[in-house]
């Protein structure tokens, strides 16, 4: 058999993370925190947008950016949130934010650009990088409270001045950490950015889920320069509909809908309109998911530090990123495995996020009370049985 593949694609794997949640999904009475899914519904609203859909024929071909009707309600919708200022032309709907952050990247990127990853970070847009043969610049952002700040930015860029830094990855509120940026932070990033004029992926898919404050994006700052990347999988757990959007200047939106268009074509069309009742209707539906996502955060924080766990206080998303005790195996993989086979209690390795990530576990609170009791107390046989 022939084995002259894409050698991109050769080099890239198939995500740890997954690899891990279907093995330990074989296991029985097995308690999964691993995986970003909200634990809710869809919201019945939503449900019975998409089954009139169906029920009314809609099951034709849309224009590749979106219904316009939707591109619409999505710049309305974040404008209203946010404070944007985007327009219907400024949207295109995507196969969830993940098909978005691939067409994103491969409309900005020539051979040999350089994309600035700050880690600990979800893994998915270093291969996304690769397959638009760009290359990876990391941050380690661990000593800064997993901020990444102006200085480091700037210093990072001055330790490679022959690298043709093209754009900068941000995800916040940030998944692993649940960190996220307050509008100071923000403000010192973009002069930085601006000075040299970079690209921002901002992924902002858990912008609804920030509960400190309200969440404000770069794109408040240097709009001209901020492809933001959002969708309805985490604010309306619509994680099986696939519905994402990319909000981006016109000169982005214009090479984007090209890339979109070759990947997808359009996505699902009664998804579509799911998607539209949701923006125009649902506005509040991710509150009611927020308000048990902070009783579920306090718990988890109040419960895992007498465990000897350390842990930034996340102020958005629902994950705990929790620094292993120290009697522990500090080795991730060694402590999530011995976790799963001897108590029957999934987490993911915080290696699997990058830099920064090792020693840690990522802990996702998007799982029933009943299921974070179990866990607690399955953490805490592990964890005494090394004292």
């Amino acid at each position: 058999m022939r084995k002259d593949f894409n050698e991109v694609v050769q080099k890239i794997a198939v995500s740890d993370i997954r690899q891990f949640d279907n093995e330990v999904s074989q296991i029985p009475g097995m308690v999964k925190l691993t995986l970003g899914e909200p634990d809710f519904n869809t919201p019945e609203h939503v449900k019975q947008a998409a089954i009139k859909a169906i029920n009314d024929d809609q099951s034709h071909y849309t224009p590749n950016p979106g219904i316009p009707a939707l591109r619409q309600a999505a710049a309305t919708y974040y404008n209203e949130k946010f404070d944007w200022h985007y327009e219907a032309k400024n949207v295109v709907t995507t196969v969830g934010a993940t098909e978005g952050i691939a067409a994103a990247l491969q409309a900005i990127l020539n051979p040999d650009d350089v994309v600035i990853v700050p880690t600990p970070i979800f893994p998915i847009y270093i291969p996304d990088t690769f397959l638009s043969h760009g290359k990876v610049v990391f941050i380690d952002t661990s000593a800064d409270g997993f901020i990444l700040t102006p200085e480091k930015l700037a210093a990072t860029m001055a330790e490679y001045p022959n690298a043709n830094f093209k754009a900068i990855v941000l995800n916040y509120p940030n998944n692993p950490t649940g960190v996220t940026y307050n509008h100071e932070e923000l403000a010192g990033l973009a002069k930085v950015i601006q000075k040299e004029q970079l690209w921002v992926v901002s992924d902002e898919v858990y912008a609804e889920l920030s509960y400190s404050e309200p969440h404000e994006s770069l794109a408040n700052f240097i709009p001209d320069q901020v492809i933001v990347i959002n969708g309805l999988s985490k604010s309306h757990a619509m994680t099986g509909w696939r519905v994402g959007f990319i909000l981006a200047p016109d000169a982005v939106i214009d090479q984007v809908v090209k890339t979109h268009q070759y990947m997808v074509t359009a996505p699902t069309t009664f998804v579509q309109f799911a998607a539209l009742e949701a923006l125009t209707n649902g506005k509040e539906d991710s509150q009611v998911m927020a308000k048990e996502y902070i009783e579920r955060r306090d718990y988890l924080i109040d419960a895992l530090k007498p465990l000897g766990f350390e842990m930034a206080r996340p102020d958005g998303a629902f994950y705990l990123f929790a620094k292993i005790p120290a009697n522990c195996p500090q080795n991730s993989w060694t402590f999530v495995r011995e976790l799963a086979q001897t108590q029957k209690l999934a987490l993911i390795p915080g290696i699997s996020f990058g830099l920064g990530g090792e020693g840690y576990v990522r802990i996702s609170y998007a799982a029933s009370m009943d299921n974070l009791h179990k866990a607690v107390e399955r953490l805490s046989a592990y964890v005494q049985s090394y004292q």
